[in-house]
């Protein structure tokens, strides 16, 4: 039972990541105020606070999986934000 929390919790951080760094690169790369720190830490406490009531519901996730998905999607923002800077493009088949 715990390998499959694990898994999922996994997943859940992964899908956050994803989800994010794409999101920043293809809707808000002319946003200015997306490619700040603020910006990422706001997206993941709103990520975090959206997967709370979620995963309360859940018996296998638990308050450590909310905040792992709060983090990835900081983290998958704020790599986003960095894409934009190097001038990175999305790809097909590319994260």
């Amino acid at each position: 039972m715990g390998l499959i929390a694990l898994v999922a919790a996994l997943a859940v951080a992964g899908f956050g990541f994803v989800g994010a760094r794409r999101f920043v690169r293809e809707r808000l790369k002319f946003v200015d105020a997306a490619q700040t720190w603020r910006a990422s830490l706001l997206a993941g406490l709103v990520a975090w606070a959206v997967a709370v009531p979620i995963v309360w519901f859940l018996p296998l996730l638990g308050g450590g999986t909310a905040l792992l998905f709060g983090a990835s999607v900081a983290l998958g923002a704020r790599a986003g934000a960095r894409d934009i800077r190097q001038g990175r493009t999305l790809n097909p088949g590319q994260i």
